[in-house]
């Protein structure tokens, strides 16, 4: 699967005073893609952690649109770029519940060995999903 979407409300704490979210808070907004687009291949970050790998963010790039608000109903798409090797690569877009893109984004993962803290390739149980 190459492509997953995902949506939840803007809380009141992500907001500045004029109601308008903060930002910052895109980078979690991106995270929350990556995590339920593993989500659909069954996968979570705590299984590849418990299985001695980690996957830290080593770019990211956002493209700022219209705010998001207090209340709005945002969806998160995010779309597996290529096929991973030592990298792994996404794009994103964001949308409020009108469908007006409110953001554009694009992050690139590693593949790094919890033990050595060196990278690695995509593991095979991964790459056998996207197939």
């Amino acid at each position: 699967m190459n492509f997953n979407k995902f949506s939840f409300r803007i809380r009141y704490g992500e907001t500045d005073q004029m109601g308008v979210v903060y930002h910052g808070n895109y980078a979690q907004y991106l995270e929350i893609g990556r995590v339920e687009w593993l989500r659909n291949l069954d996968l979570t970050y705590k299984s590849m952690e418990d299985n001695g790998i980690i996957l830290p963010v080593i770019h990211l790039q956002i493209d700022y649109k219209k705010s998001a608000i207090y209340d709005d109903l945002i969806t998160v798409e995010t779309y597996l770029k290529r096929t991973p090797l030592v990298k792994i690569e996404f794009d994103y877009k964001i949308y409020n519940e009108s469908r007006e893109l409110l953001a554009e984004a694009n992050t690139i993962l590693a593949f790094i060995d919890k033990g050595t803290n060196k990278p690695i390739k995509c593991p095979n149980y991964i790459l056998e999903k996207l197939i």
